[in-house]
């Protein structure tokens, strides 16, 4: 379907990438659950061959977060690590990257036991700082990869600013988008080269899809990330795409809400007489709120809060009656978790 020019985010969270079936009429993209397509001759076909090579399905969602990122082209995968290991084959031996300092327990894993194998070269710094950023950078940087708002503890990035450091060493910026979601943050219209994100989480929203795309603006990535999607087959199947084709549809109100409950639960917290502090970037507590008012569309509904102790950590996490201890984020149920001993286990003690 094409949409006019001037379509706001919410209609085309709904419609990008997608039309009518043809051959049905169906209003809703189908499920082609299929691993192969019959040929009309030798050479000649209708656009798919094999089902990891392509599928209508994955493409339409591909399609539609591409739009919703306001991205050339994107690329959808198994997981939210699968997506930054596609990224990160970009690489080769002898190359460095900077990353945030505090990023998410998985990608800490993936960058320092796997990737290291491959004498890949990872400095970990505050990109909240971005001259300790231009300060890390070496002769052999080829990637910054941030994540703004951080997992756990929600410190930003200045993308925009990180952009022009990355860009003046010939460097790549990369931004894991899934804390904030496109509805709320555009990394690619700041400057970065891709946007990140595990599809399992906002642009999902319901908690029953595993995924991950990566959404580009450079031909050369494009091609890239195209060729590395196939050969290596981490592909996101046609099941899970459709189910997040589903959850993009409610993106922009979903998230709406998350704002509106994020910003209900920070205050409350806030004044809570045994909470010592609370990370929410919607807050004037928070260091970096006036960044957040200009580079977020709101603040989204993850928020970090210090109860003190490692024993009153277990016993809020043990009493909550309404939220679930669980990993993830995102959906339309709320989760409370303990990332030191949950989703960054995996980090080392001493920079948990």
């Amino acid at each position: 379907m094409t949409l006019p020019s001037d379509a706001r985010f919410s209609t085309i969270c709904i419609h990008a990438g997608q039309s009518p079936d043809p051959s049905t009429g169906a209003i809703i993209t189908p499920i082609f659950q299929t691993s192969t397509y019959v040929q009309e001759e030798l050479g000649r076909h209708k656009g798919y061959e094999y089902a990891r090579t392509q599928n209508p399905t994955r493409a339409a969602l591909e399609a539609n977060i591409t739009a919703i990122e306001g991205g050339k082209a994107g690329f959808a995968y198994a997981s939210g690590m699968a997506a930054i290991d596609a990224v990160a084959s970009m690489l080769r031996a002898g190359d460095h990257v900077v990353v945030t300092d505090n990023t998410y327990g998985g990608t800490f894993r993936l960058f320092d036991k796997v990737l290291t194998k491959f004498a890949l070269e990872f400095t970990y710094v505050d990109t909240s700082q971005p001259a300790l950023v231009d300060r890390a950078i070496r002769p052999r940087t080829k990637m910054v990869f941030v994540e703004t708002p951080t997992n756990p503890v929600l410190r930003l990035t200045d993308i925009a600013r990180t952009a022009e450091i990355a860009h003046a060493h010939g460097a790549r910026l990369v931004v894991d988008n899934t804390f904030a979601s496109p509805a709320v943050q555009r990394p690619l219209e700041l400057g970065a080269d891709m946007s990140v994100h595990s599809t399992t989480k906002y642009l999902n929203g319901h908690s029953d899809s595993v995924g991950g795309i990566v959404v580009a603006v450079r031909d050369d990535d494009i091609e890239w990330l195209r060729f590395v999607q196939n050969a290596a087959g981490a592909i996101l199947g046609p099941f899970d795409s459709w189910l997040v084709l589903r959850g993009t549809k409610t993106l922009a109100v979903r998230m709406a809400q998350h704002n509106v409950n994020g910003m209900a639960v920070a205050q409350f917290l806030a004044e809570h007489p045994k909470v010592k502090q609370v990370i929410y970037p919607g807050l004037p507590s928070h260091p970096q709120h006036a960044l957040a008012r200009t580079q977020m569309r709101g603040f989204g509904g993850m928020l970090a809060f210090d109860v003190g102790t490692f024993e009153a950590a277990r016993r809020v996490c043990n009493r909550v009656k309404l939220m679930a201890l669980a990993e993830s984020l995102g959906g339309v149920e709320t989760l409370i978790s303990h990332p030191a001993t949950m989703t960054h286990a995996s980090v080392p003690a001493e920079r948990r």
